[in-house]
């Protein structure tokens, strides 16, 4: 075992980390601007709530746990086409984001409407009896209310996103991934590896510490 990283190549190693923080930045935007509201119309039109819709729900619940269900290494292959069609390649970072973005939306849709489940039914029935319409209810009580797991929802979405990007290597998607694939494992360079595997890990670390002081400062006491 190599333990003098003279196989590393830093400029290289620099690049794959700046790929790695572009896909995670681009996915985790794009999965917030699209869980977010999906998991609201997955609560509002659940069993007893604002726009209760039985079918609607069920079809839509449905569709998100049959993507929450596929491997993400998987779901990557089968949406090659998809992502030749949205972004015109389906390699490199590029190529990386719309997979991405298929997996983790569907799991932060979930995160959120389990958030929204926590809030008190009474405070959105007082919400209703001063005439409050759904779009105000939605703005004013329930995102408020729901603040600090909606924060610790995106952190662990974005947590599972580190660890998605890595995973994008073994279709080329580039990154730190890309790098511990090619070079750790098929040409057998373990610092490659170890470096690749600790950057990952001080990028979830600072992450999720990240993560738990912003919802510790959103809490409400």
């Amino acid at each position: 075992m190599d333990w003098t990283f003279e196989n590393v190549d830093w400029a290289e190693i620099g690049e794959g980390t700046m790929d790695t923080l572009t896909m995670l930045g681009f996915s985790t935007l794009f999965t917030v601007l699209i869980g977010l509201p999906l998991g609201i119309i997955l609560f509002l039109t659940s069993r007893g709530q604002l726009l209760q819709n039985r079918t609607f729900y069920s079809i839509a619940s449905f569709v998100v746990n049959v993507l929450r269900s596929v491997p993400f290494i998987i779901l990557m292959i089968l949406l090659i086409p998809v992502t030749k069609m949205l972004v015109g390649t389906s390699l490199g970072v590029l190529g990386a984001i719309p997979p991405l973005v298929f997996g983790a939306a569907p799991f932060f849709a979930r995160l959120v409407e389990t958030s929204l489940r926590e809030i008190d039914k009474g405070v959105i029935e007082a919400a209703q009896s001063m005439g409050a319409s759904n779009w105000q209810i939605v703005w004013n009580v329930l995102l408020p209310e729901s603040r600090s797991g909606l924060i610790a929802g995106i952190t662990i979405t974005t947590v599972t996103l580190v660890s998605y990007t890595a995973m994008s290597g073994v279709i080329g998607g580039g990154g730190l991934g890309d790098l511990a694939i090619r070079y750790g494992y098929q040409r057998f360079q373990t610092d490659v590896m170890i470096v690749t595997v600790v950057i990952l890990l001080v990028m979830v670390q600072i992450l999720q510490s990240l993560g738990d002081r912003l919802v510790q400062k959103f809490s409400r006491k």
